[in-house]
C-alpha cells in the first residue's frame, strides 16, 4: 500500500509535469514562520502541517491516503480515532465527492485546478465506511468514482488517465465497502474485473500470473510485484482490510484465454508465492542501485495471500516482516505501521506483539491521540481534581497524626510525676 501509492504518485507527477500551469495555488502548504530561537533569520522555515494529520512529512500527495490507512488500521484493533482526525479527512472532500490528497486551505472551493484522484478517494471511502456515520460523504465519493470509470471498465490514478491495476483494485475495494457490487458497475459493458484480466500476464509468459501496473509504450505487460498484490485483492473483490481466507489448494497458474477473476487471483498468488519462496520477502530493483528488500510490497503480499488462502499461505513473509520491518516502519511513518497492522490482521496475528513491537502504540504516536487514550487521560485528571480526598486533606491527616505522635512522645519523656 505504501509503495503502491508511490507508484500512483509517480503517475500523478507525470500528469502534473505536463500541465504545470494548472497546479492549484493551495496544492502545497505555505511555510510557517521561523520558530523562536532559530539560528538564522535567513534560514528557510520548516513547513508545518495540521496537528490532526498522521505523520509529519509533506502530505501534498498522500495526506488522505495515509490518514485513511491509519484510521482503517486503528479500527481493526478497536481503537477509535480522534474526532478531529476524522473531521480533517472529511475537509479534504470536494463538493463533487472526490478527495484531494491534501488541501492546505480546506475552506476554499475545489476547482479545475484542484488535484483529485481515485486512490485517495477510494481509500477515504473505505476508512469512512469502516468508522460509520458518514453515509453522505461516502455516497458522493462513490458517485464520483463511478463517473470517472474508463471504457475498459477500470480506473486510472487521475480522472481520464489510463487504467492501471492498482487504481482499479483500490476502487473495487471502495465499491465493495460501500455496499456496491463491483461486477455490476460497468462502462460500455466492461467492468473492473475485465480491466484487471487484461492486465494479467498469461501463464506461458515469463513471470506468468503476475499483474502489470499498465502496459508499456509498446503495449507489453511487465510483471510488477506491487500491482500483483493489488490485483489479487481486486480480483477477489476485497478492500484494504481483509480477514484470513479459506484454505485453498496450492495456487497454480492456469491459462484459459483471459482467466476468470478467481483464476486471475490464483495466478497472481502463485507468482507471489514463487517470488517469496527464496528469502521470504520481495525485492526492489532500481536501475543503478543495489537490490533492496521491499518491505511495503511484502506486507501487501501477505495481505493478498492471506485473503485468498488463509494465514498459512503468508506465514513465511509474515515472519520475515516481524523480524526485519521495525526500522523501515519507523522511517516510513503511519502508512507503514498501518500496512503492518493490516498484514497482522489478515493473518490473525497480534499487532501489539509483532516481533516484540506494539504496532498499535507506534501508529497512535504518529497522530492525534485516539478517543480511548484521550478519555483515559481525562478520567485520570478528573479523578485527581474531583477526589473528595484532595492533597490538602492528606496533608491535614499527616499533621494531625504528627501532633498526636508528638504528644505521645512528650508524655513518655516526662514520666511519672511525684
Amino acid at each position: 500500500m505504501y509503495v503502491r501509492h508511490s507508484a500512483a504518485v509517480l503517475a500523478a507527477a507525470v500528469v502534473i509535469g505536463a500541465a504545470a500551469p494548472a497546479i492549484a495555488a493551495d496544492s502545497s502548504p505555505s511555510a510557517s514562520p521561523s520558530p523562536a530561537g532559530s539560528p538564522s533569520p535567513s534560514a528557510p522555515a520548516k513547513p508545518t502541517y495540521p496537528a490532526e494529520l498522521y505523520g509529519t512529512t509533506d502530505p501534498t500527495y498522500d495526506g488522505v491516503w495515509r490518514q485513511s490507512l491509519a484510521m482503517l488500521a486503528q479500527n481493526t484493533v478497536g481503537v477509535k480515532p480522534a474526532p478531529k482526525a476524522v473531521d480533517w479527512l472529511l475537509t479534504q472532500q470536494c463538493t463533487n465527492g472526490a478527495f484531494a490528497p491534501y488541501r492546505a486551505d480546506a475552506a476554499a472551493d475545489c476547482d479545475a485546478k484542484t488535484l483529485v484522484d481515485t486512490n485517495n478517494t477510494a481509500a477515504a471511502v473505505q476508512a469512512l465506511v469502516a468508522l460509520g456515520g458518514h453515509d453522505a460523504a461516502t455516497s458522493k465519493a462513490v458517485t464520483w468514482l463511478k463517473s470517472v470509470q474508463n471504457k475498459d471498465g477500470g480506473w486510472g490514478y487521475m480522472p481520464g488517465g489510463a487504467s492501471d491495476t492498482n487504481s482499479t483494485s483500490v476502487v473495487i475495494g471502495a465499491l465493495a465497502a460501500a455496499g456496491e457490487k463491483p461486477a455490476d458497475v460497468s462502462k460500455d459493458g466492461k467492468t473492473a474485473y475485465d480491466a484487471l484480466n487484461q492486465l494479467a500476464l498469461p501463464c506461458k509468459d515469463d513471470d506468468g500470473g503476475a499483474f502489470a501496473f499498465q502496459p508499456d509504450k509498446k503495449g507489453k505487460l511487465l510483471a510488477n510485484a506491487d500491482a500483483t498484490a493489488a490485483g489479487v485483492l481486486g480480483s477477489l473483490g476485497k478492500g484494504l482490510v481483509v480477514s484470513p481466507g479459506k484454505e485453498t489448494p496450492a495456487a497454480n497458474c492456469t491459462d484459459g484465454g483471459y482467466p476468470s477473476s478467481q483464476q486471475a487471483a490464483l495466478n497472481g498468488a502463485a507468482h507471489l508465492t514463487e517470488a517469496l519462496a527464496k528469502d521470504g520477502h520481495l525485492t526492489s530493483t532500481l536501475p543503478g542501485a543495489e537490490d533492496q528488500p521491499d518491505y511495503g510490497n511484502t506486507a501487501d503480499a501477505v495481505v493478498a495471500l492471506a485473503a485468498l488462502s488463509g494465514a498459512d499461505a503468508a506465514e513465511k513473509p509474515l515472519r520475515w516482516l516481524e523480524q526485519n520491518s521495525a526500522k523501515w516502519a519507523k522511517q516510513s511513518g503511519p502508512a507503514a505501521y498501518a500496512q503492518l497492522i493490516l498484514a497482522a490482521h489478515a493473518t490473525g496475528t497480534d499487532p501489539r506483539d509483532f516481533g516484540g513491537a506494539d504496532l498499535v502504540e507506534q501508529l497512535n504516536a504518529t497522530g492525534p491521540a485516539p478517543q480511548a487514550a484521550a478519555k483515559a487521560t481525562d478520567e485520570e485528571k478528573t479523578k485527581k481534581d474531583d477526589s473528595p480526598f484532595g492533597v490538602w486533606w492528606y496533608v491535614g491527616i499527616f499533621l494531625v497524626v504528627g501532633i498526636g505522635i508528638g504528644f505521645l512522645l512528650s508524655g513518655r519523656k516526662k514520666g511519672p510525676q511525684a
